[in-house]
């Protein structure tokens, strides 16, 4: 039996294509094609030719039935909740690729929310007795039966542990893993069957969609990763009382388990609910940007599936979220890409954004530069020339990602992902309040960031810290140095004269060249000492 789907099972290994996989998969396929049919959803597959050929009747099938009424993005929507699980979650990857099928699908995509209906209550029961080994009442004083929450990978129970504290309480769905590696295994085989045969769809990365769709559901599958994730997110925000994570009980916590602190609150897009509470709607969405603010630019570490009812608000004020399965990481280098690039559109010098992207690498050195500043300003013009209400950083991270084909761009991961959490923000803040701009809030603290970590004074910093890091490795080097020389001594090594005399020659230049580092940290120290006294 499938316990869990491991990280590498969907590495990137030529796909297999065994008679008994096609065979199987093929069957699948049918099934999954009439459902698509259906819903007269099979647009995105308007190219192959086989399919163009079918769409001829199934398109005639589905105005019959009255569905070509809706959107193509929320027939699509309609049709991956309908397939279930694993479609729902592909469904969700997919929103969050606006360069592939364009703003409106991805945004109709984007509202999938994978609420199935609950398991029973025992099973829950089981399940947890199995995990911990031990009767559930020696456990819990008192466990709900009856789920407050119930997704695709588990579901949520309120309970009462054994010292009287409150908890909620998460459960794996029973054999969750098969069911995802099934849908899996169809994805793997589909996308790479589709990259053999259908070359125009190569650009789309079939095969890399699924990838990174099988390491999120991976992650999800394993609650003690989604408990560590709770855990780091809670150690960044210790002491602000703006922004809180509920407590994990580590002793409840399992593969199949995730036991955490029962939270009490309204939920973020229930305005009404806020006001009744007491709270402004004003604090609330300026906490909600400060905090998505630190952890992208601050920590590089972010909540990615904060969708309304995964954030809400408690008596103090203090915004809480819940469900930790997936999360985004931005290093370094990335955020001070992403924080030029957001500061460079934000007053209009679309030349430094594009140099940002060619020194990012992210535009190959090949194209024109000129050509890119006109692109993004053909970007953020028409959205940032709108009423600050109406401005979506999220918007504009999509236009920005469709250029990729023509500037042979290479689809980041991550941003793509932040593109998503943003959408989700920027949704919640139009719900809250129409006039309020959420970036707009952002903005300064935003350009304090890239002040304090982009100008002068931390560019210097930077570079005294990576010269002192190469006087720190000296004495490690010179240490490697002598043991080679010891071991030359001891065992020998034959070198006719010449070699002898160039290899001096060179180690010469070489010890001229290790002295540099120590003039320049000597510089920068300086450089350093003078912006100090002179700034005081």
């Amino acid at each position: 039996m499938l316990r869990s789907i491991p990280l590498g099972a969907f590495d990137a290994a030529p796909p297999r294509f065994g008679l008994f996989r096609s065979w199987r998969n093929l069957v699948r396929l049918a099934r999954i094609g009439l459902t698509l049919t259906r819903h007269d959803a099979l647009f995105p597959f308007a190219g192959v030719p086989v399919v163009a050929f079918y769409l001829r009747f199934a398109g005639l099938f589905a105005r019959r039935r009255g569905r070509s009424a809706a959107r193509p993005g929320q027939r699509l929507a309609a049709a991956l909740d309908e397939l279930g699980p694993g479609f729902i979650k592909l469904g969700q990857l997919l929103s969050t690729r606006a360069d592939l099928f364009g703003e409106e699908i991805a945004a109709d995509l984007a509202r999938l929310q994978d609420r199935l209906p609950a398991f029973p209550g025992a099973a829950a029961r089981a399940a947890i007795e199995l995990e911990f080994g031990q009767p559930l009442a020696s456990i819990f004083q008192s466990f709900d039966e009856n789920a407050i929450a119930a997704a695709s990978i588990a579901q949520v129970h309120f309970a009462r542990t054994t010292e009287g504290r409150d908890v909620a309480v998460k459960v794996l769905r029973p054999r969750v893993a098969e069911a995802f590696a099934r849908d899996l295994d169809l994805f793997s085989w589909l996308a790479g069957l589709i990259e053999r045969v259908y070359a125009p769809a190569r650009r789309l990365k079939p095969v890399e969609i699924v990838r990174t769709l099988a390491e999120i559901v991976a992650f999800e599958m394993d609650l003690r990763f989604e408990a560590a994730a709770a855990s780091e997110l809670a150690e960044n925000f210790a002491g602000d009382p703006c922004f809180r994570v509920p407590r994990i009980d580590w002793s409840r916590t399992g593969h199949n388990v995730l036991t955490l602190e029962r939270i009490e609150g309204v939920r973020i897009d229930d305005r009404a609910g806020l006001i009744a509470a007491g709270h402004r709607i004003d604090d609330v969405l300026a906490k909600a940007a400060g905090a998505f603010f630190n952890q992208v630019f601050r920590d590089g570490f972010f909540h990615a599936d904060l969708h309304p009812g995964n954030m809400f608000v408690d008596a103090s004020g203090a915004i809480v979220v819940v469900d930790f399965g997936i999360m985004g990481r931005l290093d370094r280098t990335t955020r001070w890409y992403l924080a030029d690039m957001l500061v460079g559109f934000l007053v209009g010098d679309y030349r430094r954004v594009a140099e940002v992207h060619f020194a990012a690498g992210y535009v190959p050195s090949t194209r024109s530069i000129d050509a890119f500043t006109q692109a993004c300003r053909a970007i953020g013009e028409p959205i940032l020339g709108r009423p600050l209400q109406e401005i979506s950083v999220a918007r504009l991270l999509a236009q920005l990602f469709q250029v990729t084909e023509q500037f042979d761009m290479e689809t980041q991961p991550q941003l793509l992902l932040l593109q998503k959490t943003m959408v989700l923000i920027e949704g919640v803040g139009r719900r809250l309040d129409p006039e309020i701009n959420i970036w707009a809030m952002a903005r300064p603290l935003i350009e304090t960031w890239v002040r304090d970590n982009r100008g002068l004074e931390a560019q210097l910093r930077e570079r005294f810290e990576t010269v002192a890091d190469t006087v720190a490795r000296l004495p490690r080097m010179i240490e490697k140095l002598e043991n080679f020389v010891d071991d030359v001594s001891r065992d020998g090594i034959l070198l006719h004269a010449e070699s002898i005399a160039s290899q001096a020659e060179a180690q010469a230049k070489r010890a001229y060249l290790a002295v540099i580092p120590l003039y320049l940290a000597a510089a920068a120290l300086l450089a350093i000492a003078g912006v100090l006294v002179f700034r005081h």
